[in-house]
């Protein structure tokens, strides 16, 4: 009996114009905790479709074996009934069924044909217990914070008897004490003999919970390591093919002119309209300068910019001021007008049309330059082309349906899209949320870029180590308030969570 519980012989995918694998041979230990890194774009997208039956046997060459017999799953259905359950980043609940009721979907307790909902409390909170999860089993998904969520669906993932459980990005939406309690579940899974694939770009997780990583560069496999031969650096090499000589790229830069001022500004919850997310905050940016945003997932930040932009559906008050003038924004439209452009956190939801191609996306934001009353594809092409170009968005043409690019190239095509407008002001919520370091390193340097050419720009992230190593300034908030002001050369992490944790009162 082989001490490997799968084996993927010689995998080889391909796409119109694009081989995704080639010819890819990875071996993983029975029950272990197997990272599995890579760039965005490098395959591992595609490894997990073919693994979990996503991508059909015949649609792919080489083999799948577990256990020592050769699989030829048709659909994810076959590749359950074989022990492989797979988290996507895309989550797959019922947003208006319960809890318990999207935990055993398809599997509930029946008899004669009757959901047992006794029966299905009990089980639902026997399981939520021993995963140490605070949730109500008869709370409905959608009232769930998206953390909550992810929790949710790895409890639904165990009801199927997973051998082999395969987690993509699954901390990305997760707060701190929500990924120390995925870890506590994924040491307990291994003591019972299940095996992970964990895919992260945190390296932070995969030196804390993986024991062997397998890496993908391009589509091909480079290795496999021990998490003991490994560390950050030689991770990053084999990564990316090259040292990345400064993770985050840190440049001079000059405060100049106040670009803007927010002044008393409130916002308040859509739902409870009594209740305020955003509570009276003041804050300056100005030309020259990288201002981070940090705080705790809930303490306001991503209300307040999106607020700003004139987003945001609940109520606002307060004054937003743009070089010296006092403006009213009440949409999207009125603040790319006076200049501003959010790249928001959700870029498959509020920043892409998924089913759209890379120009048509780029341009969608600028299309008085593409169009007189007629829509110019000739300009539409000029103008994509110059921004893949400017962003080095890895795309086979600017023709492809943008859904089809990995992660950080759909990233950049949002950030592309709101720098065709010319913005004096460029607010990024979370710009390297769920991609690679390659790709992080190269929008750090765009937002230097940007800084050179005179735009501002905010930056919110939840990520420590990128608000200290890329920010000039740092505000941090705590319960829509904001609590602390911090240049980055007295900034420290311990300093930003006493901010963030409400040490400021």
């Amino acid at each position: 009996m082989s001490e490997y519980i799968l084996e993927m012989n010689q995998i080889t995918k391909e796409f119109p114009g694009v081989k995704a694998l080639n010819h890819v041979n990875m071996k993983i230990k029975e029950g272990e905790v197997h990272g599995l890194c890579g760039e965005n774009g490098a395959g591992k997208s595609t490894f997990i479709k073919i693994l979990s039956g996503v991508y059909p046997y015949g649609s792919y060459d080489g083999e799948i074996v577990i256990r020592n017999v050769v699989q030829n799953f048709q659909n994810t259905s076959d590749s359950e009934r074989a022990g492989i359950v797979c988290i996507h980043q895309e989550l797959a609940l019922v947003n208006e069924l319960s809890v318990q009721e999207n935990i055993f979907l398809g599997n509930e307790p029946t008899k004669m044909g009757v959901i047992q909902w006794e029966e299905l409390y009990r089980k639902t909170t026997a399981l939520l217990e021993e995963l140490d999860l605070k949730i109500n089993p008869n709370d409905k998904v959608k009232n769930l914070g998206v953390g909550q969520q992810q929790l949710v669906e790895i409890a639904k993932a165990l009801t199927k008897n997973a051998k082999i459980l395969i987690l993509d990005e699954p901390t990305s939406a997760l707060t701190e004490h929500e990924v120390e309690i995925l870890m506590n579940i994924m040491r307990k899974l291994k003591k019972n003999g299940v095996t992970c694939i964990y895919i992260s770009h945190k390296f932070n997780e995969i030196f804390e919970i993986c024991d062997s990583v397998s890496i993908l560069r391009d589509g091909s496999y480079v290795g496999t390591r021990g998490i003991q031969e490994l560390d950050r650096d030689s991770l990053i090499y084999m990564m990316v093919g090259r040292k990345l000589e400064q993770m985050f790229p840190r440049e001079h830069h000059t405060r100049k002119e106040l670009s803007l001022e927010v002044k008393n500004f409130s916002v308040y919850d859509e739902q409870n309209p009594s209740r305020k997310l955003v509570n009276s905050v003041n804050l300056k940016a100005y030309k020259g300068e990288i201002l981070g945003i940090s705080g705790l997932m809930g303490s306001g930040r991503t209300e307040l910019v999106s607020a700003i932009f004139g987003a945001f559906p609940g109520k606002k008050e307060g004054e937003v001021w743009i070089d010296g003038a006092k403006t009213r924004i009440e949409s999207p439209v009125d603040a790319t007008e006076y200049g501003i452009a959010l790249v928001s956190e959700d870029r498959k939801k509020y920043g892409l049309v998924l089913g759209m191609s890379v120009s048509e996306n780029i341009t969608l934001s600028s299309l008085d330059k593409v169009s007189n009353f007629i829509l110019h594809p000739d300009e539409e092409v000029r103008y994509s082309k110059k921004y893949v170009s400017a962003l080095n968005v890895k795309t086979a043409s600017v023709e492809t349906i943008v859904k089809n690019l990995s992660g950080g190239n759909q990233q950049k095509v949002v950030i592309g899209k709101w720098l065709m407008t010319d913005p004096k002001i460029l607010i990024l919520d979370e710009p390297t949320r769920g991609i690679d370091v390659g790709a992080k390193f190269e929008i750090y340097k765009i937002m230097n870029e940007l800084i050179d050419a005179g735009v501002t720009v905010i930056m919110i992230s939840s990520d420590l180590e990128e608000v200290l190593g890329i920010s000039d300034r740092i505000l941090v908030m705590c319960e829509g308030k904001i609590e602390g002001e911090l240049d980055y050369k007295e900034a420290t992490q311990e300093k930003i969570m006493y901010y963030a944790t409400g040490g400021g009162n």
